[in-house]
């Protein structure tokens, strides 16, 4: 590597520099401040863990997602981790094994080894929250509440929210008896929104007539609260399992209608997204410009079956970077006093008093001339009359 090569990242992985730094660290707080008025009580995983215990009870895809190395120590495998919701599932189930509902929130990198969508980052800065115990409705509604909550905090616009159950597609694959294949080509063919693709899978398949009608009609399902009353008239025959689905997605929305200032909410029953691991009702937040979803949850229960303890589980995550390239939020304007460098007593007392009441102080050191403003100084801190005061510049 030459000397000019030496300064350059990875692909996918970028540096943070202090104007940019200020601004995701002033939103971060103010986002995990949020969470705590919810009652979400913050947590810190670790970074890299053994590989077994990092994946256990994890989606499939987040294996070859995870940057693996031996641990020097023990010969064993580790992972840096790619998401962090597998490891509050853990402390939920492994350490606090509480029998009340635990509601745990984080903000942390993650690593992976291919980024998210053309130009994506290989590090996101996760942030998230989970609600492990509560299987109803009323949990899935307060963790989507709380995504668009945050979301208004960050002062993200525009974003269109889109609600879909997985159980909805596995009901009606269940019933139409389609093999393993079968069910997987037709999942990739309704994530493109490929009408053509998907009766082209059903054509070759045994399937009666009524099942592939359904199947089909998927696409057609999208749009507001009217969607879920076609559905229930287009299936009336569809199994026990897609009828609770569609009542599931209606007590969620009817719960979230009644919080104050809620936004309209969208219904695609094609919507699979992280059907592997996904169990029930699933939810994601757009913006136009942006072809993937700037925030995604939904229940996923089970997780916690690996360590030891199954619990009911529901959240949201999403990239805190990436909120900040579409959110309009402005951070205040950098301000403090300009102090000179000496050993004067009563200066250092001052310096010290400012800094114990949270007013930034800069020491200008020996030497140095740069003007006031190229340190965020709005003020000055200057000797008249033998008392040390602040002026402004």
């Amino acid at each position: 590597m030459t000397t000019k090569e030496r300064w350059l990242l990875p692909d996918g992985v970028e540096e943070i520099l202090p104007a940019e730094a200020r601004r995701v660290e002033h939103l971060r707080r103010r986002l995990l401040d949020l969470f705590e008025t919810w009652g979400y009580e913050f947590v810190m995983p670790p970074l890299i863990e053994y590989l077994e215990s990092l994946l256990v009870g994890a989606s499939r895809d987040l294996d070859t997602q995870t940057f693996k190395v031996t641990d020097h120590l023990t010969g064993r495998l580790m992972g840096v981790r790619p998401d962090m919701t597998p490891q509050a599932a853990r402390l939920d189930a492994h350490y606090l094994k509480r029998s009340a509902p635990t509601r745990l929130c984080y903000v942390g990198s993650v690593l992976r080894t291919k980024p998210d969508g053309f130009g994506g980052s290989r590090e996101p800065l996760q942030l998230g929250a989970e609600l492990f115990g509560h299987g109803g409705p009323e949990a899935d509604a307060e963790i989507l509440s709380l995504m668009i909550e945050a979301l208004r905090l960050v002062d993200i616009r525009d974003v269109h929210f889109d609600l879909g159950h997985v159980g909805v597609f596995r009901g009606l694959a269940a019933q139409a008896k389609l093999d393993a294949e079968q069910e997987m080509d037709l999942f990739d063919a309704l994530q493109r929104k490929a009408s053509n693709d998907v009766e082209a899978v059903l054509a070759r398949s045994d399937t009666p007539a009524a099942s592939k009608r359904m199947l089909a009609g998927l696409l057609d399902l999208s749009g507001g609260r009217e969607v879920l009353a076609r559905a229930r008239k287009q299936w009336r025959d569809a199994p026990k399992p897609v009828t609770r689905a569609l009542d599931e997605l209606e007590a969620v929305s009817d719960l979230v209608a009644k919080r104050p200032e809620a936004p309209s909410l969208n219904f695609d029953l094609a919507e699979l997204s992280g059907y592997h691991y996904y169990t029930g009702v699933v939810f994601s937040a757009f913006v136009p410009g942006y072809g993937q979803a700037i925030a995604r949850g939904g229940r996923y229960d089970g997780i916690g079956r690996a360590f030891g303890r199954d619990r009911a589980a529901t959240g949201f995550g999403a990239d805190l970077r990436q909120w900040l390239r579409v959110s309009a939020a402005t951070v205040p304007a950098l301000t403090g006093v300009l102090a000179p460098n000496g050993d004067d007593a009563a200066l250092q007392a001052e310096i010290a008093r400012l800094r114990a009441e949270g007013q930034r102080v800069v020491v200008r050191l020996p030497g140095d001339k740069s003007p006031a403003s190229g340190f965020g100084c709005d003020r000055e801190l200057v000797k008249k009359s033998g008392r040390w005061v602040v002026e402004e510049i």
